[in-house]
């Protein structure tokens, strides 16, 4: 307000200083004979020089609120405009008839502009700073796990295996004849028996997921092809060649060592199949046991292998279908759509 009251003070200053002056030009150019008249004339009952007086007044008043006003409402838009610069919120530009106050807005884009941009920065370092402890973390646990892996293979795994021959040997060659004695034995071969497939699949667990330059047929081939020379079970595959995408194939990948690694510990299985092919543009990765199976909706609440699965599948645009009924076994079905390219051809 006392922006209007002084723009209005100046403005009535103006003009009557504008209207003294053009009377003294006036009067020193066409001096009058007889002031007296001038005193008396009257323009609609209202006294000459009372006119003259009061134009300029209700004059510069008019024209200096009307400025105040105006020079208020774009300070004002300039004020809330900085306001939204301090507070990192898009500036609302106002069209500007004045050249001056136009300028001002361009400088303020400019600045939100740098201001954007540098926040786009530290965002960008903030990722590749959360990228760089992410991978290095990584490569961390695969080395971790890798000693692991080894240490078991080389102790556990060989004192198992040791284990299971005597006790085979034990029952084959020269067995009790105490029948109690022959059932605990026989028991025991077979609780070695399970151990060695549950140490199987935690050191499947623990090998690096990633195919490392293999296709994803040949990985599938040589995992499925080790299974058979260590697993007292029945395999058989159908693997079909053709090409995708490497994060795909490292996600299949995953799933299969996954379920096989479930199948191992947990079906009690005697025949495993294992299918991949292409369909209309379709991966199809099925995976069949003939085990003991379990309740798909309990088991999908609280098993963490099948909420993993279900996430790498959704991870490449895929789908994870799991049916298990109890005695009758487990198939498990991930289709994940195949995107070509254009210039892409399948050999």
């Amino acid at each position: 307000m006392k922006m209007i009251i002084k723009h209005a003070a100046r403005a009535v200053m103006l003009c009557l200083f504008i209207t003294v002056m053009v009377a003294v030009i006036f009067f020193v150019a066409f001096p009058l004979d007889d002031w007296s008249g001038l005193l008396e004339r009257t323009i609609v009952d209202i006294p000459f020089l009372f006119l003259v007086a009061i134009v300029p007044v209700i004059t510069g008043a008019i024209i200096g609120v009307v400025n105040g006003w105006s020079l208020r409402q774009r300070l004002h838009d300039l004020e809330r405009q900085l306001a939204e610069l301090v507070k990192e919120q898009k500036i609302t530009i106002v069209e500007e008839p004045h050249q001056e106050f136009s300028a001002i807005q361009n400088q303020l884009g400019q600045l939100q502009q740098k201001f954007h941009e540098q926040a786009e920065l530290k965002q960008s370092l903030a990722t590749e700073r959360a990228n760089e402890r992410e991978k290095s973390l990584q490569e961390v646990v695969i080395q971790e796990r890798n000693r692991l892996a080894r240490e078991l293979h080389d102790s556990v795994s060989q004192q198992l295996f040791a284990v299971s021959m005597m006790m085979s040997a034990i029952n084959e060659s020269n067995p009790p004849k105490d029948d109690t004695l022959k059932q605990q034995l026989q028991m025991v071969e077979k609780m070695i028996h399970q151990s060695q497939l549950e140490m199987r699949a935690l050191l499947l667990h623990l090998r690096p997921a990633a195919l490392k330059g293999k296709t994803l047929q040949e990985g599938v081939g040589e995992l499925l092809v080790e299974l058979t020379q260590k697993v007292p079970m029945e395999i058989d595959w159908k693997v079909e060649k053709f090409n995708v995408a490497k994060g795909i194939e490292d996600q299949l990948f995953r799933i299969l060592q996954e379920s096989v690694s479930n199948t191992l510990r947990h079906a009690k299985a005697t025949t495993l199949s294992v299918m991949l092919i292409e369909r209309d543009d379709t991966i199809i990765l099925r995976i069949v046991d003939d085990g003991i199976g379990f309740d798909v909706e309990k088991a999908r609440a609280s098993s963490y292998g099948l909420q993993n699965m279900s996430e790498r599948a959704y991870e490449v645009g895929g789908t994870l279908k799991v049916i298990s009924l109890p005695d009758q076994g487990t198939r498990l079905e991930v289709k994940v759509p195949r995107l070509k390219k254009e210039d892409e051809n399948d050999d």
